[in-house]
């Protein structure tokens, strides 16, 4: 396992333009741009002492609509972490192109609240290439430290579509469980994805405008995912406890602007919550917080 440090959080301008150069034709087959195929690259991204910046976790707290506190919300070490998966994503040992994966689930484990004093450490890396009916899965580990002690870590799992798929080996997270039926309405503007972007770094071409999500094959630009995962968690934060996991399901993007509806319903251990769009019925995202004993 080859281990790479960074000192600061790569740049993700520079990686954008290069996580879009594979999509091209001919240039994509390049030497140096094409993707490898067949395994998950050997190989660490990690970032060390790593402090918040609080104008920052401000601007994304109200983005996202979490109050302020003395800790940093659920969500938010992912801000720390997107540069290194975009890196982790750009490195041609990755398997797949980035610009042709879409971010198909998530699971988020708060093992004890992060100060917003406090520094951390992040490390990312790729691992578990598996089969899926439409093409193949694959996750990034991200993995949150402070003096050694793992405080918070999360799986993002990518699809990418291609012929030649098969039955995965065990069942998603979430397969059976519907979004929980609701009356909040959220209406949101069509610079959601440029305002998301700009405090995450994700500024993908899907989530900008009309024209530029049009390029990739939607008829507008689309809420990024992990905005609806932190407004869900935002609009449940007084119902969650200091340890927990969240798994969630994107199942169809939000199309920009547009009114979705929350909905959510508390058990025991468990909160179920889900966005479904507000004219027609389908469900965007499904989520469910689990306490951890």
């Amino acid at each position: 396992m080859v281990t790479r440090t960074f000192d600061k959080a790569p740049s993700t301008a520079p990686l954008m333009l290069k996580a879009v150069l594979p999509a091209l034709p001919v240039i994509g087959g390049l030497p140096g741009i094409k993707h490898a195929k067949g395994s998950v690259p050997d190989i660490v991204l990690e970032r060390t002492g790593v402090a918040t910046d609080r104008a920052h976790l401000e601007t994304y707290s109200e983005v996202c609509g979490f109050p302020r506190g003395d800790h940093l919300p659920a969500p938010y070490p992912h801000m720390a972490a997107f540069g290194l998966h975009m890196a982790l994503m750009t490195d041609t040992a990755f398997p797949f192109a980035p610009m042709g994966l879409v971010h198909l689930r998530n699971t988020i484990t708060q093992h004890r609240p992060i100060g917003v004093a406090e520094t951390f450490d992040v490390a990312v890396r790729a691992a578990d290439l598996r089969p899926h009916p439409k093409g193949s899965l694959v996750d990034i580990i991200t993995e949150v430290t402070i003096d050694g002690e793992l405080v918070w870590d999360e799986v993002t799992t990518l699809f990418s579509r291609h012929k030649g798929g098969s039955a995965e080996s065990s069942p998603a997270p979430l397969t059976g469980i519907e979004a929980p039926s609701g009356v909040v309405h959220w209406k949101l503007s069509g610079d959601l994805g440029r305002r998301y972007g700009s405090v995450s770094g994700d500024r993908n071409p899907i989530h900008l405008y009309p024209l530029t999500a049009k390029a990739f094959g939607f008829p507008t630009n689309i809420a990024h995912g992990m905005w609806t995962l932190a407004r869900s968690l935002s609009a449940v934060q007084n119902k969650l406890p200091d340890a927990f996991t969240v798994d969630v399901e994107f199942r169809k993007p939000i199309l920009l602007p547009g009114t979705v509806v929350f909905g959510s319903q508390a058990y025991e251990t468990e909160i179920l919550f889900g966005v479904k769009g507000a004219k027609k019925p389908v469900t965007h995202l499904v989520g469910r917080v689990t306490t951890k004993s």
